[in-house]
């Protein structure tokens, strides 16, 4: 059985072990594959794993032997769904093993916006508090978060673990979905709940928004020049799901112009950002290359279980199939 990772760098850097996949075949595991190399890396391959390497209709269509994909992520766009259902390609996903790390990276940029950690370490290094002539000092405001609405948009089991954290800080939830069910509202151990808010309630009222929701062609530019004049002066935006549910230029320039605080963001639009993206000098914007879903811990469960889809369709049971029909 011969199986290919064309693009493992990411996933395993040299922190973890391959050793669990190599046990299932004759594995040759790449760091990085560039387009034009996939077929000739992958040929004579039945089991392919790729995270961002795309596989394309007329790739698929040049590996014969290609039984099995496995994306080594959640999202699976970058391969041809159709194409691959009509080779009777079995491609499987690997779902929710990044929820713990992502709402987690969620509040490290929520609570840097409004503490400035970085910003008040860097001047102590730099001498500003042995010159002040105060006990102490702060270089922006700095902002509670306990009695302050979170808004979630997108209410799956990240944007659940997101209003579990923010309800054990003191603050108040509301969150909007599609399927949302206005009497089956989330409640934590102490007995507090959120509720259920159709979008423009939620923009209007949030301190804080939160995305969560899928890209779809419903949802692609949600956030856009529209959205955020809903939204408060003081409020901010925290990003960790795609971005191209952000309108990148609307964003920019509602920063610069104050019609938000500020917004905190680990995808963009295009990934790595050209040199021209205007978030890059928006005021206070801070944004994180992708790595939310980056813990070890993450990225441990993300390999174990893309080993258990393996092991499942080799056993004739696949699991996590994106491509059932």
């Amino acid at each position: 059985m011969k199986i290919v990772v064309l693009d493992g760098y990411t996933l395993n850097p040299g922190d973890l072990s391959w050793h669990s996949l190599e046990e299932l075949g004759d594995a040759t595991i790449y760091e990085r594959t560039p387009e034009e190399r996939i077929i000739e890396r992958a040929s004579g391959a039945e089991i392919v794993l790729t995270n961002k390497t795309p596989l394309k209709a007329e790739t698929l269509a040049k590996l014969p032997d290609l039984r099995y994909i496995g994306v080594l992520a959640t999202g699976y766009d970058i391969v041809d769904i159709q194409a691959a259902s009509r080779k009777q390609i079995v491609v499987t996903n690997v779902p929710e093993y990044g929820t713990k790390s992502v709402a987690q990276m969620v509040f490290a940029l929520l609570l840097e916006l409004c503490n400035k950690v970085q910003l008040h370490s860097d001047a102590v290094k730099s001498g500003e508090w042995a010159r002040n002539p105060d006990w102490c000092f702060w270089k922006a405001p700095l902002i509670e978060l306990a009695g302050k609405t979170m808004g979630i948009i997108g209410y799956g089991h990240i944007g659940e673990q997101v209003a579990r954290i923010a309800l054990a800080m003191g603050m108040n939830v509301v969150a909007n979905r599609r399927s949302a069910n206005k009497h089956h509202p989330f409640v934590d151990l102490k007995g507090q709940s959120f509720q259920w808010v159709d979008l423009q309630e939620l923009l209007r009222i949030s301190d804080v928004i939160s995305l969560h929701c899928p890209l779809t062609q419903e949802t692609k530019g949600l956030i856009n020049k529209e959205s955020l004049r809903l939204m408060k002066p003081t409020s901010f935006l925290i990003n960790t799901a795609r971005g191209g549910l952000v309108v990148d230029a609307d964003l920019a320039d509602a920063l610069n112009h104050g019609v938000i605080a500020g917004a905190a963001l680990d995808v963009l639009s295009k990934e790595p950002p050209g040199n021209d993206n205007p978030l890059l000098t928006a005021k206070n914007c801070l944004i994180t290359p992708h790595i939310a879903w980056a813990s070890k811990e993450a990225r441990q469960r993300l390999l174990e279980i893309a080993v258990n889809n393996i092991q499942a369709f080799l056993e004739g049971k696949p699991v996590n199939v994106v491509n059932k029909d």
